[in-house]
């Protein structure tokens, strides 16, 4: 892709869209940075580009005729791809397309890339620090908060990109085809942008898309929609499986996960890893399984045993009084929130509510399975939480207003030999 001398949009100024115009101007762009929130002044947004930007920016009414002088509109993963003003500049036949596609055209080397609802930022870290005790030109960038953008220049024929994707992400791309692709798991999630279970699905599924029979994909065995999938694909696909034995993939047997591709190795006893719960073990099975189809040697095994997890997933706080205490603040939809009330060994104190995402909660609910001793809720979906919970029969729920009122009620409920969990 040549950029150099094109007037390029960048449309929304996160770290990813401020990432975008960097390495626009790098090669030679003539950028506009744009952003709908009011609330922003230029001096803010200048402040966050390079030193030396000469990027002109725009803030809050898009003008109406900046779309008569575009060549390239770059979208940052927050912005929906169904607003008037993109779909106005698509029927003009401006290319639009999003950062991950601009930083794939202009980085360099192999691509391992990962998506799913939950486990993607486990996942990635774990398969980073897996690639790079195989290797030192590494970059884990994406959604897990590096965006793949910035590290686009730096990287060589030689570098590694390991790239978590969300469906906000893989919404735009174009010609992005990873070297090893995996699709962790489906669940209802920002159904609010992508309006149905279905088009979610499809964005997810792009990360195969452009892959070749030179490439892999791998996906969870356990969900249908995958199985299917796999079907329609040009590249091979491996699976990886916690409740089946498979006769090629990675799969999980009498606690231990087992390597399969056509020779059969032990990779490790789940009792070896520092993570806990059946939704890691699969985290673990994706990484392994893609860094041995892109020819790590044995240095999977140590690294999966060193590891520790991600901060905010089921992480360890401490432990006072007898009571141990759990942040899973990155739990953010209800699938992610079972898995860690699954994880659970102890009689729970749950903290729980935020944003609405338009989801449902019953299924959350049905899964405290009495371990849940009181649920303390908070933000905008605390009464929507709370009508659920009187649907299923759970009664032992209270609000709060403040995330400190929760955590003082919280201590002041628990008992020694009970966990306190935000979720």
């Amino acid at each position: 892709m040549v950029v150099a001398g094109k007037k390029v949009l960048v449309f929304g100024s996160g770290i990813s869209g401020i990432g975008a115009v960097k390495l626009l101007e790098e090669n030679g762009a003539d950028v506009v940075l744009y952003d709908g929130n009011e609330k922003l002044t230029e001096a803010d947004v200048r402040a966050k580009l390079q030193e030396g930007s000469k990027a002109r920016i725009i803030i809050g009414a898009f003008p109406e005729e900046l779309p008569n002088t575009l060549d390239l509109v770059i979208l940052s993963p927050g912005v929906p791809t169904d607003l008037p003003i993109i779909l106005k500049m698509k029927e003009k036949e401006i290319p639009v397309i999003g950062e991950v596609e601009l930083a794939y055209t202009f980085g360099k080397g192999d691509v391992l890339a990962i998506t799913g609802t939950n486990g993607k930022t486990t996942t990635t870290t774990l398969l980073g620090e897996i690639m790079k005790a195989y290797q030192d030109d590494v970059f884990v960038v994406g959604n897990i908060g590096n965006p793949y953008t910035v590290a686009a220049d730096l990287m060589t024929e030689h570098s590694i990109a390991v790239a978590e994707m969300s469906s906000f992400q893989l919404e735009s791309i174009v010609s992005f085809r990873p070297n090893v692709s995996a699709i962790l798991n489906y669940t209802p999630d920002h159904l609010n942008r992508h309006h149905t279970m279905e088009a979610y699905i499809a964005a997810k599924e792009n990360i195969a898309r452009n892959q070749t029979e030179d490439d892999y994909c791998v996906l969870n065995y356990e969900e249908p929609v995958m199985r299917k999938f796999a079907e329609t694909l040009k590249c091979h696909v491996l699976f990886f499986s916690s409740q089946h034995k498979l006769e090629k993939g990675i799969y999980l047997d009498n606690d231990k996960i087992i390597y399969k591709n056509p020779d059969e190795v032990e990779v490790c006893h789940v009792d070896e890893l520092q993570i806990l719960g059946t939704h890691n073990y699969e985290n673990v099975m994706a990484a392994v399984c893609m860094a041995a189809v892109y020819g790590v040697p044995e240095t999977i095994r140590k690294a999966i045993l060193a590891f520790k997890g991600v901060a905010h997933r089921i992480e360890y706080v401490a432990e006072k009084n007898g009571v141990v205490y759990y942040n899973d603040s990155k739990g953010t939809n209800p699938d992610a929130a079972i898995k860690a009330i699954q994880a659970m060994r102890r009689p729970t104190i749950l903290l729980g509510g935020g944003y609405d995402k338009d989801s449902e909660y019953t299924e959350w609910i049905n899964s405290f399975d009495g371990k849940v001793k009181k649920l303390i809720l908070m933000g905008a979906t605390k009464e929507k939480i709370a009508r659920d919970c009187e649907k299923c029969d759970f009664h032992d729920y209270v609000y709060v207003d403040t995330f400190e009122e929760a955590m003082n009620l919280a201590v002041e409920m628990a008992e020694p030999g009970d966990a306190v969990l935000l979720s």
